[in-house]
């Protein structure tokens, strides 16, 4: 039977107001709510619940803060090779998972989905397909993470580019482009395959057809969205359909072009604004009302090259509420030019993006994701990506640099989900005729346009193995929060060749923290507790062994901490689906106030004296800073 079958919950009593959790058959059980009472072991007594999106955070069952770390799953989907599913076979989708979880550190992966798959002939969906995809969704919800599909499109689809073209796309079936009259694909002198969006017409009228509702083309695809999430569902178990985080109703959306007077902005609010209303009602129908859409700006909102960006951000939609996520991608284009930025990524470089997108989020009154964010692994541009990814994730843990993070941590911020583009374990190995094209098969990368972004791929042995440092990749974060989290930090110590990047040293001023943390990784966590009653847990990457990560906390200290009990404040228990990821548990039964714990694995046996300093050092500066 799958974990997440039996990942059901258990047992909650409140005596004298403290917590106690049943961890036997005979315990009397409260269950809180989107969970199911089971009697399971104590250490997976918290799983299973469903996620919502409250006061403007993705939450649990339990009301903890939860942040969504994981990748896209995967650009195969882009590809004719395994008819548009992101696996050849459910036995890769369940070596993907493991790998996921056990490597990369992740919690949820973004799904994605073809609508040229699910509707290859216009008003009948192929029910083999949802099926298909339920299979290989189930393979990473039996690993304990969360899934969310995207209805993915580039370019719009693969049927606008002939057998000669230079690039592809997906989306849209090919009877959607035979609905339109489109002029041959074009896109002049590009350098980029993205040039195609604002440059070449037939991708430019198609995408306006759509918008417009031309042909019924958006009539068509709600239709199919709704009969797909329909049969989805179907195809899952209750339990199973808690994993599902939400869904992104369309992938990087854009006007093609603008009617005379209307803006970017004007675009959203008119078009894809009600577009995305009545996807949510699709949703409601298809019984996933308790869901939040994923809902993306102007692909172009928070494009960090000047004549790109533009105005939006779903700004006059007004506060999205519950029933929707912000969810934007991100990537560096002046650092994917090669000439727009010299050098490499420093400190603090996206701290002013993820920032924007932040406040946006808050603005709205909702949570927050970025969906898409990466940087090519080969050719010209490559060196720049350990520096550009180290910066990404430093931006989504905080707001604030690592210069300033420890004077200033009150204005770290909520820590973002993200998702990585991407996981794909057929990196190098694919066999894609572009176009249908015999003359043209594409091995190289992710076979898609000449990318190369895939932060794994299989090795001679059929062995899933990281392509970039698993310091960078496999992340500590804070994966639930019984409170609000006030503020979090990681120096992850990652590599830029031989050169460890260290953007967050501890300050001299803290001298037991600093011996202590050493040259090691190491973590900060602070939030106020809520009362809830769910222990705040962090993901242990794999460079921390349970036996040499040490963690000092109001809570208390510990090295090497014990597995978990109901009443020990700091512990490890093991992350749910078998994998062979751990999880540190901190335990507080209060409710309203503030709590700290650094993680680190860079002592070996510290003294009871170090420990002893380096809490009071924290104690003093959390009492200062915060």
């Amino acid at each position: 039977m799958s974990t997440i079958r039996v990942r059901l919950l258990v047992v909650l009593v409140f005596l004298s107001g403290f917590l106690a959790v049943a961890g036997s058959p005979s315990a009397t059980a409260v269950t809180p709510p989107g969970a199911t009472a089971a009697i399971v072991p104590d250490s997976l007594w918290f799983d299973g619940t469903a996620l919502t999106v409250s006061d403007g955070r993705f939450t649990d069952g339990f009301g903890r803060e939860v942040v969504l770390r994981g990748y896209n799953v995967s650009g195969e989907a882009k590809l004719a090779e395994n008819g548009g599913l992101p696996f050849a076979s459910v036995a890769d989708a369940r070596k993907s998972a493991t790998a996921l979880r056990a490597l990369g550190g992740g919690n949820s992966v973004r799904f994605l989905l073809s609508w040229a798959r699910a509707e290859p002939v216009r008003g009948q969906v192929d029910t083999g397909y949802p099926a298909a995809v339920a299979a290989q969704m189930r393979a990473f919800l039996d690993a304990g993470i969360r899934v969310y599909p995207d209805f993915h499109q580039d370019l719009y689809s693969r049927h606008l580019f002939g057998a000669g073209s230079w690039y592809t796309g997906d989306g849209a079936p090919g009877w959607a482009v035979q609905a339109g009259s489109y002029p041959q694909e074009s896109c002049g002198i590009c350098f980029f395959w993205g040039q195609n969006i604002t440059q070449n017409k037939a991708v430019q009228q198609a995408q306006y057809d759509f918008w417009h509702n031309t042909y019924g083309l958006q009539d068509a695809f709600l239709a199919m969205a709704q009969q797909t999430m329909t049969q989805l569902r179907q195809h899952l178990t209750a339990e199973e359909f808690a994993g599902v985080a939400g869904v992104d109703p369309y992938n990087e959306p854009y006007a093609g072009t603008y009617d005379p007077g209307r803006t970017s902005r004007i675009w959203e609010r008119d078009l894809l604004g009600p577009f995305y209303v009545r996807f949510r009602a699709r949703m409601d129908t298809a019984g996933w009302q308790d869901k939040p859409a994923f809902v993306e700006p102007n692909l172009f909102w928070n494009a960090n090259i000047g004549s790109q960006k533009q105005e939006g951000g779903l700004l006059d939609a007004g506060p999205l509420g519950p029933r929707y996520v912000f969810n934007t991608h991100f990537y560096d284009q002046k650092a994917i030019s090669g000439i727009l930025m010299w050098g490499k990524a420093s400190d603090g470089r996206y701290a002013g993006d993820f920032g924007a997108v932040r406040d946006r989020a808050s603005a709205a009154r909702t949570a927050a994701v970025v969906s898409e964010f990466g940087h090519p692994l080969s050719g010209t541009v490559a060196d720049k990506a350990p520096t550009v990814l180290k910066a990404m994730y430093q931006a989504l843990d905080s707001r604030v640099p690592g210069a300033s993070w420890w004077s200033d941590p009150k204005d770290s911020g909520a820590v973002l989900s993200g998702t990585q583009w991407q996981w794909d374990l057929y990196n190098g190995r694919h066999h894609e005729l572009m176009n249908g094209n015999p003359d043209k098969v594409r091995t190289f990368g992710d076979a898609w346009n000449d990318e190369d972004l895939s932060a794994v791929r299989l090795d001679s042995n059929g062995t899933v193995t990281l392509r970039q440092d698993a310091r960078l990749l496999d992340r500590l974060y804070p994966s639930a929060t019984a409170g609000t989290t006030v503020a979090f930090t990681y120096e992850d110590r990652s590599r830029d060749g031989s050169t460890t990047l260290t953007w967050n040293p501890v300050p001299s001023s803290l001298p037991g923290v600093r011996q202590l943390v050493g040259c090691g990784q190491y973590g900060l966590l602070v939030w106020r507790s809520d009362g809830g009653p769910a222990p705040t847990e962090l993901h242990l990457p794999a460079s921390f062994p349970t036996a040499s990560t040490t963690v000092v906390s109001d809570l208390g200290t510990a090295y090497a901490p014990p597995s978990y009990t109901p009443t020990t404040p700091i512990a490890v228990a093991p992350e749910p689906g078998g994998t062979g990821s751990r999880r540190l548990l901190l335990t507080d039964p209060d409710s309203g106030v503030l709590h700290y714990a650094l993680v680190t694995n860079g002592a070996t046996a510290p003294s009871p004296a170090l420990l002893a300093a380096a809490r009071t050092e924290l104690s003093e500066w959390a009492a200062a800073r915060l």
